[in-house]
């Protein structure tokens, strides 16, 4: 009994040294209590334990917990908490391992709401399911269903695992709940997505439970509406958050400012951003990424820029935004002063941060920069490998993308559903099918199904690889179709001759109610052009404005000028391009100069080549087509005017270049190349066609006037 006074003086400077988290002095005092005898006692080894897990020393928090002799519910719950807090897997794994042990028979110590809040935490960080739902079987065998505490532990790890059917089953069960219960709900269906479901609890709660809408609920409530679509009811929880007095939590202010920017309204987004009074790095992060993602990338910097002058540093989400905005190519310089900014606060391995750089720098071609922060970092993280595989993509470097997805698989990291898309679409690009069948297989591996983005990467491989009937089972199987779905497969069958059954298909895609956009006329006049369906090109030209207010672009102005010219109607062409109401520099002339020398129409085509030339074309074809119609019109001096042009302005003939796939290699043929490793074999084989050729009378047929096509 004497001996009680001295352990409450030192369990007292135990909680004063971990509530400031001194270490030395703590570590200081547990010597002390070691010479004096008092670590026997289970309250101070408890609160030793708790000690060093608060400071976030687990090495030292485990030993001290490994030579307790009779541990008891605390004890366990001081370790495991410590460990949860930290967070990360490793330490979320230890986390599980510690409730099994105490559970066993051999340490056998009954859970109480501390320890079951730890243990759920962990099994969120997971992914754990089976863990969690171990978990949930102690709570009910021991009857502590009741306990609030205990379910919305309980009702978090099943909505962060995504499993949020289990958790209504677990929120409709609470005898009791509180505003943790309910934001954490609706949150849960926020985070998959499900809206109406989120409404419904909402609307339940403000009907019958008003007084738990707090900061918490309300912020959970708007992340469900981020669409444009949903704008509406975003607005009317932002005036409910107003007529509680909750904008004044900042948490609030920054899931309005989000949520409108989000929707595409960066009018109100800006408005809200304005009113709020309280201000934190997050809500000018918010504003910054919405202009950014709304394409306004100069205000966004301008916005970056005000923040720095108002004396806020950057977080890491605030650099995302800012490198996001210096994605368009055109703000390269101001993306390098941002990627040097963040490493100047110690951001050069913040794993989000290197990713949106890579992503930055590869969106602006600059992918030998890209891959230097690819290779610095050496991280296994999905998001990071598929902005770097992507980038190769974007830019036509498709065989380095798929070489790096190889490396990706070699290293045992698994893809996600955009890094499939990517790869998919660099087999596209390559007509590689076998590859492309390959990646198919590994979709399925890895669990992917068919819906977006999975399913029309996979119709649209399968259809550039003109392998139109698998490209159709994987359309016709795919659970919904969206208008990228549709436009990959129209797009297929209108470029392997099957213009027919394209059009055919934009009727199905017309009666299923699937809304086209300027893609799909894109492609249903490519179609026309094909089967030289002058008249229903037409058609379809005048139906994209007036049905479905689609402006015209220089693409559909290209399809409409070479349908015209394929049909022959060459004059009607030319006058279609004079009177086009857009600035189309070369594209129009280009084609219609190509479609004169098809149909031996000199005059006409004479008068687009000096066209081309006037706007300072680059093309060699240009030149080396309008030299050869001078030279069939017998006009030797503008042959030589065109071709001393063509030197003044530097431009080269670039040699011509294909490739084929056989036994999952690309070999790849340039005019003039010796370097592969077959030529010789090649060359005989071609010359035996050749002759074979001939002595079967086949000759080779050609205008003499566009023979010397060399400039």
């Amino acid at each position: 009994m004497t001996a009680a006074p001295h352990y409450r003086s030192i369990f007292t400077q135990f909680l004063e040294y971990t509530q400031q988290k001194n270490l030395p002095n703590g570590r200081t005092l547990h010597a002390h209590i070691i010479k004096t005898g008092s670590i026997h006692c289970s309250y101070i080894a408890n609160t030793l334990v708790n000690f060093y897990a608060k400071c976030h020393r687990l090495p030292e928090a485990h030993l001290a917990f490994e030579s307790i002799e009779n541990k008891d519910v605390v004890s366990w719950n001081s370790l495991i908490n410590g460990y949860s807090q930290l967070g990360g897997p490793q330490n979320s794994v230890i986390v599980m391992h510690l409730f099994k042990k105490m559970m066993s028979q051999e340490h056998l110590v009954l859970p109480d709401a501390r320890t079951f809040a730890g243990v759920f935490t962990a099994a969120s960080a997971l992914g754990d399911c089976f863990g969690g739902k171990q978990g949930h079987t102690v709570i009910v065998k021991l009857g502590r269903c009741d306990d609030i505490f205990v379910g919305s532990s309980l009702l978090n790890m099943y909505c962060k695992a995504g499993l949020v059917e289990d958790a209504r089953k677990v929120f409709d069960e609470m005898p009791e709940r509180n505003s943790i219960s309910w934001a954490t709900m609706i949150s849960g269906y926020s985070m998959q997505r499900i809206c109406g479901k989120a409404l419904e609890l909402f609307r339940e709660l403000v009907a019958h439970e008003e007084e738990y809408v707090n900061e918490f609920v309300v912020t959970s409530i708007l992340s469900a509406f981020t669409l444009p679509e949903y704008i509406h009811i975003g607005s009317q929880i932002h005036c409910l958050g107003l007529k509680h007095g909750l904008l004044s939590h900042v948490s609030v202010g920054n899931a309005i400012v989000t949520m409108y920017s989000k929707c595409g309204s960066l009018d109100e987004a800006v408005k809200a951003f304005d009113l709020l009074s309280n201000k934190n790095s997050i809500t000018w992060s918010a504003m910054i990424t919405g202009y950014a993602q709304g394409g306004d990338h100069k205000k966004a910097l301008e916005l970056f820029s005000k923040m720095h002058f108002n004396g806020l540093v950057a977080s890491e989400f605030t650099l995302v935004g800012v490198l996001n905005a210096c994605s368009d190519g055109t703000a390269i310089g101001d993306g390098k002063e941002a990627h040097a900014y963040s490493i100047k606060l110690g951001f050069q391995y913040q794993i989000y941060i290197m990713t949106a750089v890579v992503d930055m720098y590869a969106k602006c071609g600059f992918l030998d920069d890209a891959r230097k922060g690819f290779d610095h970092l050496q991280e296994p993280d999905v998001v990071l490998w598929t902005s770097m595989i992507g980038g190769y993509v974007q830019n036509g470097e498709n065989e380095r993308a798929i070489d790096l997805f190889c490396k990706m698989q070699t290293q045992g990291i698994s893809p996600n559903e955009p890094t499939m898309a990517s790869v998919l679409k660099a087999c596209s690009s390559l007509a590689a099918l076998e590859q492309g069948k390959q990646i198919h297989a590994t979709t399925i591996k890895h669990g992917f199904g068919l819906e977006a983005p999975i399913g029309g990467a996979l119709s649209t491989m399968y259809a550039k690889c003109g392998s139109l009937k698998d490209g159709d089972l994987v359309f016709t199987r795919m659970p919904s179709r969206d208008v990228i779905s549709w436009n990959a497969m129209i797009s297929g069958l209108s470029q392997n001759g099957q213009g027919v059954e394209a059009l055919e298909l934009f009727t199905k895609m017309q009666i299923e109610g699937t809304k086209p956009d300027y893609v799909t006329f894109v492609n249903i006049l490519t179609a026309c052009s094909h089967m030289g369906m002058v008249e229903k090109g037409w058609e379809y030209f005048n139906m994209m404005s007036n049905e479905y207010g689609i402006i015209p672009r220089i693409d559909h102005y290209a399809c409409m000028v070479d349908l015209l010219s394929r049909g022959g109607k060459l004059n009607e062409a030319k006058d279609f391009i004079e009177s086009a109401p857009i600035d189309h520099g070369l594209c129009l002339w280009r084609i219609l100069l190509s479609a004169c020398r098809n149909y031996h129409n000199y005059e006409l085509g004479a008068y687009a080549g000096e066209k081309l030339m006037e706007l300072g074309s680059q093309e060699s074809s240009a030149y080396v087509l309008l030299s050869s119609i001078y030279k069939a019109l017998g006009r030797s001096s503008d042959v030589e005017r065109v071709r001393r042009m063509m030197s003044v302005r530097g431009v080269s003939k670039e040699p011509g270049c294909s490739w084929i796939e056989l036994k999952s290699y690309n070999h790849v043929f340039v005019v003039g190349d010796q370097l592969h490793p077959q030529v010789d074999e090649i060359r005989l084989e071609l010359n035996r066609l050749s002759k074979a050729m001939k002595d079967e009378g086949y000759h080779l047929e050609s205008d003499l006037n566009f023979a010397d096509l060399e400039v």
